[in-house]
């Protein structure tokens, strides 16, 4: 599955406890030959590699080793390398399994825990976010599901929708100007049409939105709407489009893609300067993580490769390193990545997540958000 697939629901289903052992296997992957030889045999170390932890593992019976084992298998051999993408993630606990394809690069990580490791499809999500890309012409529209640079064409919600034109009829302005601006009722119609299911399907699911058409189409479905094209987050004037296979309309869409990245992260970054004037400012790990499980957290900003592994001790944090992890196994108070349980608390709280540039938070630990109320309160 790809982040196209990733619902909300999909994600609290993912997110839900499963009986010890639930393993999580992250893999950087490549998308091309000859790197892409090398994936197999790494996904084939790695999945050895939990035979043998879960084997000398004290905790696991042997039976539930075996359905673990068999499930994490299954994964394996489901991967399709020929199309991967930069991060391979397999989820494999008892009696299921998943295998997830991510177009952002994250570290090798081998988990063994109570709950799969999340974190990469947040941030697939977050990070990038979903998005919905109306692309059309004056023919026919086609709506896609979007997410970072990966594009899936929905066909739900009434979408694609054709135009009842005659051949050889074109969305062209005319030269005494009326409120709609072009000539055919019929092209009106269609335009109308486009629009309404645009507006049903943004209030059912509403995500950013990116627009794809000739100049005076834009114009033309913004003349006739109820104002979804006027506030699309990005606009793409651009034509012979409208029936182009998804690897190409993304590789159009890159750029302004790239831009709307940009302007999530100086959103983010301006909400925290401004939280700093008023005392409604954390920063730092601890800190955060103690506003996360208050529920006070209305924004948490991270950076994206962050990562802490920490024993919890008198409510406070204490980071752990790799080796003393390892030796140590399933011990109460030991937190493999608090960072991803931060960011797990911080959206079942509604607060806004935001993955920002390695080196953006420097200052700050890595880590920091705004608090819904300020510290010194009653």
């Amino acid at each position: 599955m790809r982040t196209t697939d990733l619902s909300d629901a999909v994600l609290a289903a993912l997110r839900e406890p499963r009986p010890y052992p639930a393993v999580t296997l992250v893999v950087p992957t490549h998308r091309t030959r000859p790197d892409n030889q090398q994936d197999p045999v790494r996904v084939r170390n790695l999945v050895a590699g939990v035979a043998k932890r879960l084997h000398d593992d004290a905790h696991v019976a042997e039976d539930v080793r075996a359905d673990v084992m068999a499930q994490l298998e299954l994964a394996e051999e489901e991967v399709d390398h020929v199309h991967a993408l930069d991060t391979l993630v397999l989820f494999a606990a008892q009696g299921e399994h998943q295998v997830w394809y991510l177009p952002r690069s994250a570290g090798e990580r081998v988990v063994v825990g109570e709950t799969f490791l999340t974190r990469n499809l947040v941030a697939a999500t977050v990070q990038a976010s979903r998005y919905w890309v109306l692309c059309f012409d004056e023919r026919r529209a086609h709506l896609w599901s979007g997410s970072d640079l990966q594009v899936t064409e929905v066909r739900r919600d009434g979408f694609p929708v054709e135009a009842p034109i005659e051949e050889g009829v074109e969305l062209t302005a005319r030269e005494t100007v009326a409120p709609s601006g072009y000539r055919q009722e019929a092209v009106l119609q269609y335009l109308r049409a486009v629009d309404a299911a645009l507006g049903r399907l943004l209030e059912a699911e509403p995500r950013r939105l990116c627009l794809v058409a000739l100049r005076q189409g834009l114009s033309a479905l913004e003349d006739v709407g109820a104002h979804h094209a006027r506030s699309a987050d990005a606009v793409l004037a651009k034509g012979g489009l409208a029936d182009a296979p998804g690897h190409v309309l993304a590789a159009a869409l890159e750029p302004a893609l790239a831009e709307l990245d940009e302007r999530r992260t100086a959103y983010a970054l301006e909400r925290l300067g401004s939280a700093r004037g008023n005392r409604t400012f954390a920063a730092g790990l601890d800190e955060v993580w103690t506003s996360a499980h208050e529920a006070r957290l209305s924004l948490l900003v991270v950076e994206e490769s962050y990562r802490e592994t920490v024993r919890i001790e008198e409510g406070h944090l204490r980071p752990v390193s790799d080796e003393e992890a390892r030796a140590a196994g399933l011990e109460e108070g030991l937190v493999d990545d608090i960072v991803d349980e931060t960011v797990e608390t911080a959206l079942s709280t509604d607060a806004e997540v935001f993955f920002v540039p390695e080196g953006t938070l420097a200052e700050h630990g890595r880590i920091a958000g705004v608090v819904r109320y300020s510290w010194t309160a009653a």
